[in-house]
């Protein structure tokens, strides 16, 4: 905050914030006369929507009262945007303005009076938020048509003219005012530390002492200063005599303990260069880590043993080391000149190129370091320490970008010769240079970074032909607002390779290429693993330098369209095609020199299930994070990543949380460190993971995420009594290599490949044993391979509580005979008492303890689906570790156990018993929601954005927390039955019990479960969809009739009024009409939040609402209306069936009842009611 003075001696506090799209209105109301006179007519949202830098001043009571916006070419439309430098320096003698430390002021307003302080802080900010910015240049028009010289201008003394060379159009054009740094920001003198700056630097030293001692132990000030000498070094930079920045160096550094701790590829090691120097590292295959964005070649990671730092020979070096640099401290007002302290540092040591420093996981980036590049560390060091790492090289200021031109190819070969990608790039590269197209005719640009004429970056763009794909596929639209940008103007990024040395010049080379290849949007995607042809994770894409700078798009829930139905009102190609998959990263002119907020926080997920995942999902896509330290523990590594099993998941009942299509989109691998292999321990004190009781991997934030799963379990014995009594048991010896517990698509694809192997040809039987719902579609899965059904036996174990598989017995009868049907056996209630081996160690036969007599079934495979728990290995890691136990691991309502840096959530989990819901737990809730909470509760220890305050109402600590999405159970069942089952969340009871209830609402059935038409609606008393249950021969689009759940019968048509009418026969061919597919679309459920809102404003108590005092007025009233419009307007692409808003209108002008859908009219069941009639 800042106190600003008007011309009448008021004052206001002040912060200055980036600008939102919310603050146009508040910014165009400080326009004046002058404002048009000095920038011309401005469109505010466009300028925007290309302003690199746009700041705006708000006052306690947040109103807008200033505003700037900064582009990177000049206002006026002086000269091209691609060459104004060349303009400047033939027309402005003596400058020293580059595009690499320049932008243009497009937009000035101020409060009246307040114009020349709010100026001034204006451009203090600007010079804070961009250390390389060197100069704000403003072009006005001349003395003579303004009516008054720049000197009168209300702007507090800002800007210097300067003056253009004699002859110049510009004498007589428009005069240019100028702005250099150093008059808010003078350069620090930087010198030797002496004692007698102590005083001065306690002063500094002494606010930030606490989290010193915490961090480095007790080291006193005066320590440093004294030890000066060859190795170290202490130096101050001063301001009027006055010390206000400390730092202290040190040249004995410990690189085999960094070499061995970090990925120092792109650094060489931290090693002078030699020619038999072994530049590819062998890499341990059981840690996949994703590759940074500083890694620019193939190298793989070192091994890493686990290090203790205190016992390592020379770590007091690297201790040193790290404090010598870590330490240094600077008054906040002079933090952004604290580069200057690296020139006096390559000064005192002129034989060192490298400056590294240490700094710990849990503190912010600060100035300094931003200019450092960030070392991969392996996720097994426990250094406990972020490397980063500065070359001497990287205070070269001549760092210019321009268009690539033939003689740059030798240049550009010898940059890319180390990476994997080198011959695209240099093939690409030649493409642009020989012909500016390439095979397919698009245009193509390639841009080269040099330094003292040297090529150290390349990059090659082509314009974005699949833009409107991207708009109704991807969430885009959160970063730029499409109707101002140029089809021409989108560009997709091919490659982009930038030496590690200059790699905090990275979104100064973005901001180049969107300038001097006039684009103001930038896509770059990523395919998955198995995708041939297609660059794929950051070990084989070339973007891995420039990711850090640019945003991950969440993809859209997609409408499934009946397009034969439609015929020509279906969506175009472009919205409705079905392509490959990709993830997808965005940069734009407003964001590319907005940085990220790094979090390099150890936070390791144990456990890929579907709330593990929804967790990673939430942060990878938090805006203005970037979390550098996510780490995921899994068996099998990250899920999606092959196809071909998840062919093979249809063995296992699916959540509808997460699919391949999902995966592609999300790129974890992008992202998240991999370890694969299965937790066997936690050191709480040491903070430290056990994998596979060999590897450790530190954290900071633990986050439990297994679940529960299938185990394998131990035969009981033919006594009866002893079964009921003990069963079940764990299987404690090896498991044959014919038993299968299924618990993921790698289970499943190892399953199915023996199955093939081993047994589809042969004549032997398989047992399937359990009693959940899994039995019913690996049944169906088996039949699907060709086995004959009186191969296949179905044991069914004794009901462990009184839901049975599928909640509905009409479904289970229509089961049941499907597998009479297919010749399947079923056996009821039976336990397993027996099995017998081979002499290779394979069950060859089963005996099952029944109520009447002894089973025994010959057997070639055993799928087990009986007992579904806690997998013990993680059991016994969190018994061990003391973490409270009680059946499941027990959690409070914010997802804490009893150690303040573990969390868990999941079907793991229990509340705990001072909540007195023992019954209630994370398996009754949608585990996408539940990881999608876990996250947000976590944000908040790294999201320092000011959010509204809000008291939590008291006792709501002691209460479990209000989870509202549905569960969903689909597969498919024997007998080839699709069957989707969607439930509100909560303890999940029997049909005919929830029919005996006095608030069981009402249902709507249609088609028969035999028939394989079988559609059931239930609504609760309040007439909300809270579950359906769908049982069909012909595959239905699961993805829309979950938008079904929660939604009013009002708004599906009248459903209820039909029903009784007698108008429904088919709820499949209903839900299918036109107009239930607005209720599809991602955006429907902002559309309902608008139209309650309005709902709520506009009812006063005692009082008629609008359509009560004009029932004339059809569809309702013009403030519900309107938003309805807006929508199918805004939404036109996914809803072309609806008719133009326009034509809407011309029918409502001449009395039409309302609006109809599509240009071929109403499809559905004969008298409903049209779409905007419903929705309004």
């Amino acid at each position: 905050m800042t106190t600003v003075t008007s011309s009448r001696g008021n004052t206001d506090v002040v912060t200055a914030r980036r600008t939102k799209s919310h603050d146009v209105s508040g910014i165009i109301s400080l326009f004046s006369p002058v404002t048009e006179d000095l920038f011309g007519r401005i469109d505010v949202t466009y300028l925007l929507e290309l302003s690199n830098l746009a700041l705006t001043l708000c006052n306690e009571k947040n109103e807008v009262i200033a505003h700037a916006a900064f582009l990177d070419y000049p206002n006026w439309n002086i000269t091209d945007q691609a060459e104004w430098e060349p303009f400047l320096h033939e027309n402005y003698t003596n400058n020293k303005c580059t595009p690499l430390n320049t932008l243009f002021m497009h937009l000035f307003v101020a409060k009246e009076d307040y114009a020349a302080g709010c100026s001034q802080e204006i451009v203090r900010r600007a010079f804070i938020l961009l250390p390389e910015l060197q100069f704000i240049l403003l072009f006005i028009p001349p003395e003579d048509r303004l009516g008054f010289s720049h000197s009168e201008l209300d702007m507090g003394n800002v800007f210097e003219r300067i003056m253009p060379v004699p002859g110049s159009p510009m004498e007589r054009g428009f005069t240019l005012l100028a702005c250099p740094r150093h008059r808010c920001h003078p350069q620090l003198y930087v010198r030797q530390a002496r004692m007698e700056d102590y005083d001065d630097l306690m002063l500094i030293w002494t606010s930030q002492s606490e989290a010193l001692k915490e961090t480095y132990g007790e080291y006193l000030l005066v320590d440093l200063i004294e030890r000066e000498g060859e190795e170290n070094q202490a130096a101050v930079c001063e301001v009027d005599g006055t010390a206000v920045g400390f730092m202290s160096l040190c040249s004995d550094v410990n690189v085999s303990l960094f070499q061995e701790c970090f990925d120092l590829g792109p650094f060489h090691g931290l090693c002078k260069p030699h020619p038999e120097d072994i530049l590819k590292m062998p890499g341990r295959p059981s840690i996949q880590e994703d590759k940074d964005e500083n890694s620019q070649t193939s190298e793989k990671p070192k091994p890493v043993s686990s290090l203790n730092l205190e016992h390592v020979p020379g770590a007091d070096a690297a201790v040193q080391k790290d404090r010598a640099v870590t330490v240094s401290q600077t008054e906040l007002l002079y933090e952004t000149r604290s580069l200057d302290f690296l020139h006096y540092a390559f000064n005192v040591f002129p034989d060192r190129d490298l400056c590294v420093i240490l700094v710990p996981h849990h503190v912010p980036e600060f100035p300094l370091i931003r200019s450092f590049v960030r070392a991969v560390p392996s996720c097994t060091s426990r250094l406990g320490r972020e490397l980063y790492v500065f070359h001497r090289a990287g205070l070269l200021t001549s760092f210019n970008v321009r268009k690539a031109a033939t003689s740059d190819l030798q240049g550009v070969k010898v940059l890319i010769k180390t990476l994997s990608l080198n011959e695209r790039i240099w093939n690409d590269s030649k493409i642009f240079t020989e012909a500016r197209r390439d095979p397919d005719g698009m245009p193509v640009q390639a841009f080269v970074a040099e330094v003292l004429d040297q090529i150290v970056g390349v990059s090659v763009t082509r314009d974005e032909m699949d833009i409107e794909y991207i708009r109704s596929h991807y969430n885009i639209e959160d970063f730029i607002h499409f109707n101002y940008h140029q089809q021409e103007e989108h560009g997709h990024l091919c490659h982009f390779v930038l030496n590690p040395v200059f790699h905090h010049y990275t979104k100064y080379f973005l901001k180049e290429i969107l300038r001097l290849g006039h684009k103001s949007s930038l896509y770059y995607p990523i395919y998955p693993e198995y995708v041939e042809g297609k660059f794929q994770h950051p070990c084989a894409h070339s973007l891995t330098s420039a990711l850090h700078y640019m945003a991950p798009v969440r993809p859209r829930r997609q409408i499934v369209y009946p397009l034969q139905g439609l015929g020509i009102n279906a969506p175009s190609e472009q919205v409705s095609k079905d392509q490959l998959k990709y993830s997808l990263n965005h940069t734009n002119r407003k964001l590319v020199l907005e940085s990220k907020v790094c979090i390099n926080t150890r936070i390791v997920v144990v456990g890929a299930s579907d709330v593990g995942i929804s967790f990673l999902e939430t942060l990878i896509f938090w805006p203005h994070l970037k979390f550098n330290n996510l780490t995921l523990i899994s068996i099998h590594g990250l899920p999606g990543k092959d196809p071909q099993s998840s062919k093979y998941r249809r063995f296992l009942i699916n959540s509808h949380c997460f699919n391949d299509e999902d995966y592609a989109q999300m790129s974890l691998c992008s992202w998240v460190n991999v370890v694969v292999g299965k937790m066997t321990g936690i050191n709480r004190s040491a903070k430290y993971v056990v994998v596979s009781k060999e590897k450790k991997v530190p954290y900071d934030y633990l986050v439990l995420c297994t679940g529960q799963s299938y185990q394998a379990l131990a035969p009981m014995g033919a006594d009866i009594s002893e079964v009921t009594s003990q069963w079940p048991q764990r299987y404690t010896q090896k498991v044959p290599s014919n038993h299968f517990t299924l618990n993921d698509a790698q289970d499943c694809l190892e399953a199915a490949l023996w199955l093939e192997e081993n047994f589809i040809s042969s004549r032997g039987n398989v047992i399937v044993y359990g009693n959940t719902i899994d039995i019913y579609t690996t049944v169906e899965t088996l039949l699907s391979f060709g086995i004959d059904g009186s191969r296949i036996h179905l044991v069914q174990t004794p009901l462990s509580s009184a839901s049975p598989c599928l909640a509905d017995t009409t479904l289970e009868c229509t089961v049941g005979e499907a597998l009479a049907e297919a010749g399947v056996a079923v056996h009821p209630d039976s336990v397993l008492a027996q099995w017998g081996q081979s002499d290779h160690g394979l069950i060859t036969w089963a005996a099952f303890t029944t109520a009447s007599n002894l089973l025994q079934l010959q057997c070639s495979a055993f799928f087990s689906f009986a007992d579904r728990t806690l997998d013990y290995e993680t059991f016994k890691a969190i018994s061990d570790a003391c973490l409270v136990f009680d059946g499941r691991v027990v959690i409070d309502a914010k997802f804490h156990t009893n150690d303040a840096s573990i969390r868990a959530a999941g079907p793991l989990t229990k509340f705990s018993r001072r909540y007195f819901r023992d019954e209630l737990t994370h398996s009754n809730f949608n585990s996408k929601e539940i990881g999608f909470e876990l996250a947000a509760s976590m944000l908040s220890l790294f999201d320092s954005t000011p959010k509204p305050s809000s008291e939590p109402p008291e006792g709501s600590d002691r209460l479990i927390p209000i989870y509202r999405r549905c569960k969903v159970q689909g597969g498919v069942l024997p007998g080839g039955y699709n069957y989707l089952h969607i439930s509100k969340p909560g303890i999940p009871m029997p049909l005919d019990v929830e029919h005996d209830m006095h608030d069981h609402g009402m249902e709507i059935v249609t088609g028969e479960a035999g028939h394989g038409n079988y559609f059931r609606m239930h609504f609760s008393r309040y007439n909300m969809v809270d579950s359906i249950t769908c049982f069909s021969k012909e595959p239905f689009p699961i993805s829309n009739y979950i938008c079904l759940y929660g939604q009013h019968e009002h708004l599906l048509n009248d459903l209820y009024y039909r029903w009784r009418a007698g108008q429904l026969t088919d709820l499949y061919s209903y839900f299918r009409e036109p107009w239930s597919l607005a209720i599809y679309h991602d955006r429907f459920i902002d559309l309902q939040k608008e139209l309650r809102q309005t709902l709520m404003s506009e009812q006063v108590p005692g009082e008629p609402t609008a359509t009560e005092q004009h029932p004339e007025q059809k569809p309702g009233p013009p403030s519900l209306r309107e938003p309805v419009l807006r929508y199918l307007r805004h939404h036109r692409a996914h809803l072309p069936m609806f008719a133009p808003t326009d034509a809407y209108r011309l029918l409502s002008a001449a009395g039409s009842q309302g609006l109809k859908p599509g240009r071929a009219g109403h499809s559905g069941s004969s008298g409903s009611p049209t779409p905007t009639q419903e929705l309004s």
